[in-house]
């Protein structure tokens, strides 16, 4: 058993395998060593095995507790459509059929798979003593249910801290990017990199949920792994700092769909505009998120030109008044963004000054 630790030590040591993927791998092990030491039908043990290791301990005690009556139920099925039809096609569609159905009613979805495995699996195998098959094949898939949970509880325990944290920085980064590019393809007109950021921004999106999925993780798996005062402290700082992210996205997102013209602003408007975004870029580029006085100044000029937009474009010059016509939109925007990297400062600041108080 030492020999066995050492080496998964050693493997995780040097990422040859993912731990989900070795966790697997020791759950198919165990689960064949136990059936043939007892002398029972290995199979089914196995595959039960393989399909029930879960991203954390927590899914795999939860969802164990609904794989085991799911299991019971398929095994069930697939026994009296065996005695009621014998071996044939039919036979293998009713007993899948049936499992889903009454698993699905019972609201056992999480052992929907498991069961109509257990089910069409065991259809070949049946002998004359229907009971006895029942019973040994519940008992092999049962098996595989409690060693995988077992090993996905106590051994290589997954921590997604460090790809939270990864993800954060990085996920920064490509805001920082589509900002830099979003305005400046809308305002030259450049329609082929306008669909490019369109894509990076759904692809931000994207890693945005599954960031936010890994933090689900990481908090079901602490309910049952110990965790010190640091590692919450840097958990609660990262979903911050998640959270703002979130409202800087629906404000590029905003920003990807406003249809400007290419004379949309003035040579001196435009250039303040992307002078400010070349500023906001940096900032969500930089760790601490700091701003400078240039960037207030600016933000100031930035207000005063909304407030210019609202009264000498939009309620003198147009007949219809719009009161968000693209340009001003473009303006509030960047003005809501900039109070939302003010919060990340903020928070940014707190972190930084726990961090001297610990020291």
């Amino acid at each position: 058993m030492d020999k066995v630790r050492s080496m998964v030590s050693l493997l995780k040591k040097f990422n040859f395998l993912g731990s989900r993927t070795l966790k697997t791998g020791i759950s198919v092990f165990l689960t064949a060593f136990i059936c043939l030491l007892f002398d029972l039908p290995v199979t089914f043990a196995v595959i039960t095995a393989i399909v029930t290791v879960e991203n954390t301990a927590a899914d795999s005690i939860k969802k164990a507790l609904v794989r085991f009556p799911a299991s019971a139920i398929g095994a069930l099925l697939a026994a009296l459509a065996f005695g009621l039809l014998g071996q044939n096609a039919l036979t293998f569609a009713l007993a899948a059929t049936l499992t889903i159905a009454v698993c699905y009613r019972l609201k056992l979805y999480d052992g929907i798979l498991v069961a109509t495995i257990t089910a069409v699996a065991m259809i070949p195998d049946f002998d004359s003593n229907y009971i006895l098959s029942f019973f040994t094949r519940l008992g092999t898939t049962s098996i595989g249910i409690v060693v995988s949970s077992l090993v996905n509880f106590f051994l290589l325990p997954p921590d997604y801290s460090k790809m939270i944290y990864r993800n954060v920085e990085n996920l920064f980064c490509q805001a920082a990017d589509i900002l830099d590019h979003t305005l400046q393809t809308c305002m030259d007109k450049q329609s082929q990199e306008s669909k490019r950021m369109q894509r990076a921004y759904r692809q931000l999106t994207f890693k945005l949920e599954k960031t936010y999925q890994l933090s689900q993780f990481q908090r079901e798996e602490w309910k049952y792994h110990k965790h010190s005062t640091q590692d919450m402290q840097a958990f609660q700082y990262a979903q911050k700092k998640l959270n703002t992210l979130q409202q800087i996205v629906y404000h590029l997102g905003n920003l990807q769909y406003v249809k400007l013209n290419v004379n949309a602003f003035s040579k001196d408007e435009k250039s303040l505009i992307l002078s400010i975004i070349s500023s906001m870029a940096e900032i969500l580029r930089t760790p601490s998120h700091e701003m400078t006085d240039e960037h207030f100044k600016q933000i100031e000029a930035l207000d005063k030109e909304f407030w210019h937009w609202k009264e000498e474009h939009i309620e003198q010059n147009s007949k219809y008044r719009h009161h968000f016509p693209p340009q001003t939109i473009v303006i509030y925007e960047l003005l809501c963004l900039h109070d939302v990297l003010e919060e990340l400062e903020e928070i940014s600041r707190d972190k930084y000054t726990l961090i001297q108080l610990q020291d």
